[in-house]
């Protein structure tokens, strides 16, 4: 049995780590409502320019002048998942949920014969993904450092995903994130960005001919670079507020947990201690009835 030192130093330690899970718990909390205002102001330019794109794309007759974003290599053989995670960790399942979404995607992709290459953003997806898929991973990105996201670290992924496009190295590329919900809900999402699968059933847009200056084709091929950018924008928005709802709720439930594992250890050491002193006096009341 453990001594009444050890059990006072186990009690301490307990509460220094119930301080610090408080203490991040209250941190997420801060960060989490500007992070959220940041990923939901983003979702209706993000749809919008989807419905736009969308009502462009299905006015126009295919021909070789379309942008090859929007038809693709008409090929499905070399896939492309963009895998976004968060940085950090002591996030309970954010991570891992997305991670496993990723995995499940793979598996499919290579039963079907298809070529996967990987491209990690965020340090916790490459740690996880090069366990069983070192060799998939073409490049990675780290977000490490960076204080507030902005368009600019959205643009420089897009610009490495359209690069590799051009170049021919992949034929689909498709998006993984969690989508932020609320405090305990995020949920894992996959979206094909490349070729984008466009919304154009706003019924209000086929009541009404539109002609476009310049042409749809040019139109288009200025829009659907900035689209991969602002899908991907989108995406980390969304990630920083899942990250901090389920950073916020797994301190909370380790502070409870801190909390529970000190009541328990508290009522140990009494109990030792109070046997302890129990034990002394019988030893001490049987020592002066022997004399």
């Amino acid at each position: 049995m453990a001594s009444l030192k050890d059990m006072r130093v186990r009690i301490a330690a307990t509460k220094a780590t119930q301080k610090i899970t408080k203490a991040m718990q209250m941190v997420a909390a801060s960060k989490l409502r500007r992070a959220q205002t940041a990923a939901e102001a983003a979702r209706p330019f993000a749809d919008r320019m989807d419905r736009v794109l969308g009502n462009i794309a299905a006015g126009i007759v295919r021909s070789d002048a379309t942008p090859k974003l929007l038809t693709g290599t008409g090929e499905d053989r070399v896939h492309l998942l963009i895998v976004a995670t968060g940085e950090r960790g002591l996030a309970g399942a954010f991570n891992s949920s997305i991670v496993r979404l990723a995995r499940e995607h793979i598996n499919r992709l290579q039963a079907e014969g298809k070529t996967v290459k990987i491209l990690t953003v965020g340090k916790k997806g490459y740690e996880q993904l090069r366990r069983n898929f070192e060799k998939l991973i073409v490049d990675r990105v780290e977000l490490r450092g960076v204080r507030t996201l902005g368009y600019v670290n959205a643009s420089q992924i897009a610009d490495k995903v359209l690069a590799m496009f051009e170049a021919g190295e992949f034929d689909v590329a498709t998006l993984f994130y969690a989508q932020f919900k609320s405090v305990i809900s995020q949920v894992p999402t996959a979206q094909q960005v490349i070729p984008p699968k466009l919304d154009a059933s706003k019924p209000a847009a086929a009541l009404a001919p539109y002609e476009y200056e310049p042409e749809e084709e040019e139109i288009l091929g200025d829009l659907l670079p900035r689209y991969v950018a602002i899908q991907i924008f989108r995406a980390l928005l969304e990630n920083n507020a899942s990250f901090y709802g389920a950073q916020m709720s797994a301190m909370d439930n380790a502070t409870r947990n801190a909390g529970d594992m000190i009541r328990k250890q508290t009522i140990t050491y009494n109990r030792t201690r109070q046997a302890m002193i129990t034990k002394e006096l019988i030893e001490i009341i049987s020592g002066a009835e022997a004399l």
